[in-house]
């Protein structure tokens, strides 16, 4: 058992933590709406704390898991962040989708203060959360890396330190990157298919057992046909991890002109009121023209 903290109790921190309590560990939890960690307490026991700081007050591991980079840097940094709280030799690992600058940031700070930081975005969607069966990217040192391991298996399928900090960030990116293209090319597939009358559930049946198979098209492509987008991760989500995608790009000078156009596609979705529809939500552009 280990004594641990869980900052942000979204639709990923919630199970990400309740996979914790049930692997056995001492979990407290924080939530700036505090309603929300009573409900987490009242289903998986262990203690909610009025700040972040209290919340990591003898904690061996602190996880985070929030929105973007001035929310991590909120609950991390000031008098009533998780760094006052936490000793010389803790880890602070942050699940959190945000900017390898900001990774980079709290390692240093961290680092100054004895503490190890892990920047550890997580793949695999609400459905791995509650499943226990997300993908985690790290970026940090060996030492920390192992240290922490055992303990995010709880909510991982897959843990991998991928270099120093900031590197499980620059991982997502790809990987966010790499989902944007894709869905464009299953939305533009199947509304094609659509178009030519074809029957859409054979269709999906033939070319998945080819090389145009996916996770996207084996979970998403029968829902985008449908005209279904109330699954998995939100666009209003996706846009801002797109824009981080983006930003870095321009920093390291890589071109990403089917990212930049897709980004501006999901505008479009947004301007629809599909800001809580799901990514596969680029399908209603096609299918609604």
């Amino acid at each position: 058992m280990t004594k641990v903290a869980f900052i942000g109790l979204g639709v990923m921190g919630f199970p990400m933590a309740g996979h914790l309590a049930a692997a056995g560990h001492d979990v407290t939890v924080y939530n700036r709406t505090a309603a929300k960690a009573q409900d987490w307490v009242s289903k998986h026991g262990g203690t909610a704390a009025a700040t972040p700081r209290e919340a990591a007050s003898g904690a061996e591991i602190v996880f985070s898991c929030v929105g973007n980079d001035d929310d991590l840097r909120s609950v991390i940094l000031g008098d009533d962040g998780a760094f006052a709280g936490m000793g010389e030799g803790t880890i602070l690992v942050d699940n959190t989708t945000a900017s390898a600058e900001v990774a980079r940031e709290l390692a240093a700070i961290g680092e100054e203060r004895g503490i190890a930081f892990i920047d550890a975005p997580v793949s695999g969607g609400q459905a791995g959360a509650e499943n226990g069966a997300l993908t985690v990217m790290c970026g940090g040192e060996q030492a920390a890396f192992d240290n922490a391991k055992a303990v995010i298996d709880a909510f991982a399928r897959a843990v991998t330190l991928m270099g120093p900090a900031g590197a499980g960030q620059l991982t997502k990116m790809v990987n966010q990157i790499c989902i944007a293209g894709l869905l464009q090319g299953l939305s533009e597939g199947m509304s094609f298919g659509q178009k030519a009358g074809l029957d859409m559930e054979k269709v999906i049946d033939v070319i998945g057992k080819g090389a145009a198979q996916s996770w996207q098209m084996d979970n998403r492509a029968s829902t985008m046909c449908k005209g279904e987008f109330d699954f998995g991760f939100a666009v209003d989500w996706m846009r801002k991890d797109l824009g981080i995608c983006l930003a870095e790009a321009n920093n390291n000078g890589a071109r990403l002109p089917i990212t930049a156009v897709v980004d501006q596609l999901y505008a479009q979705v947004q301007a629809r009121g599909g800001r809580r529809w799901d990514t596969s939500s680029l399908m209603h552009l096609l299918a609604n023209d």
